[in-house]
């Protein structure tokens, strides 16, 4: 050791020095310091255990200049499953992905012909199995003295899973993009501390350019997208909202007025940091259009269903009102007749018969509505019907409104009641009247028009087909749409007490569904009221209707008749009546009762059967049909204070069919049992 401690080495020879007789005499010796030849050797060794570490630890190829592989390393192998004999007996274009390959086979060539001396690549190597193998490879080129190359050392790294994953990552990116592209809805970042834009689809750019004009672009802030100070402020507070409160949804009216849209705001985070907002927006403007038509369609059939049921009830109030009605009157007429002007209760009776017919005008208008009221229809041209009405209707509304008519030219007919019509214009005018504050217009007009499927889908009860329209317009005070939900309900009426039954428009309504029509009102308040009726096209001729003279003394006969009515009342009523006029009057309080008078009298003396439609047991109809077996010539006139569809379909009479409606006054039914038997 030196004197500082450090360790030399040295290698030492010794000789023996002899005398004359050979006896030891003292030594020669040699040291040779070899110190640094024996560090170099410890470092040759120390290097060449590294090298192998790191050969073995490492994916390691070692290749002669022709291609041939003189080292590699056992984790090469473990990379693509082949034995090291195996692999020590291919050359790397064998296990090189034929994709990767001609980029591989350039940098050697560069390397062969001296232009670099090493190159680092990504490529993809085959698996005995046949997966691929992604590598990142390091080769660096060893040549001799005179710079011709000897072998080539490529240092690998398998990157397999990591370029899986980035594969995966684009793949959902490109998925991801394709998908928000793909959607007709908007989607958009922007940036929390300017607002600008970030990202945006092709809905959130197609929306802007189709409706502004406006081409995206990255970057954009609100006041660069919408037109007035006032958007951009409610769109900054839409951000700072999101900003302070999180993820919120939203309908919004956008800019354009007509455009409803929902926005849902998210934030978007990372590590607890905000780095943008993301916007997502839908044009809902058909949904909620499509949801506010489902919305009327149900009012409207919510409303048609109570007008049935209210009808079902009216109808069946006024069957047993009629009866009673019936009665009244013709106690009354009796009564009358019985007594002189001028004796003091002469005044009474007149009172009561005049407050009976009023109380009739109320069950006929109920009658209406339900629906149940007799109509005998003809075909008829609206213009000829109407037009012979305005003298009546302009006495009707008074001289301070002026009454326009418009007939429509060439107009279809129509087949109705023609008291129908003067029942619709009546009430609608009398209405537009007392909605006309001082001066004021009524107009009437006619079209013709046609609705097919599309038109009828916003419309509950309108079915397809070719109508006639017939219009009255008014320029008086309107109605808001509260007392539009109500103005067909019978007794429903604004007018001041005394002033109005409820029952005008109820009327129109069920006339109108009785010809099976539609109606529609079209109202706001100040701006006036249109009705509008649109009545069936009929395909026949229309016939003129001619007015019959009303007979001025009450008719007499001498023919036989059998009443048949289960209201005791109005049956001695009618005998006593049709016997004063000189007919033979044979009563039956049932059907059965009938039936036996006439098994009496089957040798045809009996030439008329009054009879009422609904009785217990057997109607009117039926009692008829067993009449008409025994006695075929027999006429038969129907008496009902409602048709319940038994002598009539959807309450239109046949034409064979006679009827005359209850309560109905005692000379009313002596003319019509003589025009029965005279027809």
């Amino acid at each position: 050791r030196q004197k500082n401690g450090n360790r030399l080495w040295a290698i030492v020879s010794a000789t023996a020095i002899t005398d004359a007789e050979g006896r030891f005499d003292g030594a020669f010796g040699m040291i040779t310091d070899i110190t640094d030849r024996k560090q170099a050797e410890e470092a040759l060794r120390d290097g060449e255990e590294r090298y192998h570490s790191l050969f073995d630890q490492s994916i390691v190829v070692v290749s002669a200049k022709d291609g041939k592989w003189i080292q590699i390393s056992p984790l090469f192998c473990d990379m693509l499953g082949y034995s090291m004999e195996e692999l020590m007996g291919m050359i790397f274009t064998q296990i090189t992905h034929p994709d990767d390959l001609a980029a591989n086979l350039e940098q050697i060539k560069r390397i062969v012909k001296g232009e670099i001396d090493n190159f680092i690549l990504e490529k993809r190597y085959l698996h005995k199995n046949g997966d691929v193998v992604w590598a990142n490879i390091s080769v660096t080129s060893i040549r001799d003295t005179f710079g011709a190359l000897v072998q080539t050392v490529a240092v690998i790294q398998n990157i397999t899973e990591r370029k899986q994953y980035e594969m995966a990552l684009v793949e959902s990116q490109t998925m991801t993009k394709a998908i928000v592209d793909s959607t007709s809805d908007m989607i958009w970042s922007v940036d929390p501390d300017n607002y600008g834009l970030q990202t945006f689809n092709h809905g959130l750019r197609d929306y802007f350019l189709h409706k502004r004009g406006i081409s995206i672009q990255k970057g954009m802030r609100p006041e660069d997208l919408f037109p007035t100070e006032d958007f951009v402020k409610l769109w900054r507070e839409f951000y700072q909202r999101a900003l302070k409160e999180g993820p919120y949804s939203m309908d919004y009216i956008a800019y354009t007025g007509s455009v409803m849209m929902q926005l849902t705001f998210n934030l978007l985070k990372c590590d607890g940091k905000v780095f943008g907002i993301s916007v997502f927006g839908k044009d809902i403007t058909e949904r909620r259009r499509a949801e506010e038509e489902k919305e009327k369609l149900s009012e409207q059939l919510f409303q048609a269903q109570k007008m049935e049921s209210i009808g079902r009830l009216a109808g069946g109030v006024a069957h047993d009102f009629n009866n009673m009605l019936g009665v009244i009157m013709g106690h009354s007429e009796m009564a009358i007749a019985k007594t002189s002007p001028n004796q003091s209760i002469y005044p009474d009776l007149q009172e009561i018969l005049k407050a009976t017919q009023s109380s009739a005008d109320l069950t006929r208008q109920l009658l209406a509505f339900a629906r149940k009221q007799i109509a005998i229809p003809k075909i008829l041209d609206l213009n000829d019907t109407v037009g012979n009405m305005l003298k009546m209707l302009r006495r009707l509304i008074g001289e301070n409104i002026d009454l326009v008519w418009h007939p429509g030219d060439d107009l279809w007919n129509v087949k109705v009641d023609p008291t129908h019509i003067d029942q619709i214009l009546a009430n609608l005018l009398v209405n537009a009247r007392d909605a006309i504050a001082g001066d004021g217009k009524i107009t009437i007009e006619t079209t013709n028009i046609g609705f097919d499927e599309a038109d009828c889908a916003q419309y509950a009860e309108l079915t397809p087909g070719k109508y006639v329209l017939l219009s009255v317009s008014d320029n008086g005070s309107g109605m808001n749409h509260e007392t539009l939900s109500h103005i067909f309900e019978p007794f429903y009426t604004t007018k001041d007490v005394g002033k109005g039954t409820g029952l005008g428009l109820a009327t129109v309504y069920g006339i109108v569904k009785q010809n099976n029509g539609y109606i529609n009102v079209y109202s706001e308040p100040g701006q006036g009221t249109t009705f509008k009726i649109y009545l069936p096209r009929s395909e026949s001729k229309a016939i003129p209707i001619t007015v019959s003279e009303k007979e001025e003394n009450t008719p007499r006969g001498m023919e036989t008749v059998l009443m048949v009515e289960d209201e005791e009342s109005l049956l001695e009523l009618g005998k006593d009546t049709l016997e004063a006029q000189g007919y033979t009057v044979l009563v039956a309080s049932t059907p059965e009762k009938a039936l036996n008078i006439i098994q009496e009298h089957a040798s045809g003396d009996v030439h008329l059967l009054i009879t009422d439609v609904v009785m217990p047991g057997m109607n009117g109809r039926k009692l008829a049909e067993h009449v008409k077996a025994i006695c075929p010539d027999m006429k038969c006139l129907f008496m009902s204070g409602y048709t319940s569809d038994i002598i009539a379909d959807q309450g239109v009479l046949d034409e064979d069919v006679y009827f005359i409606q209850k309560p109905f006054p005692l000379n009313d039914l002596a003319v019509k049992v003589h025009q029965v038997l005279t027809q």
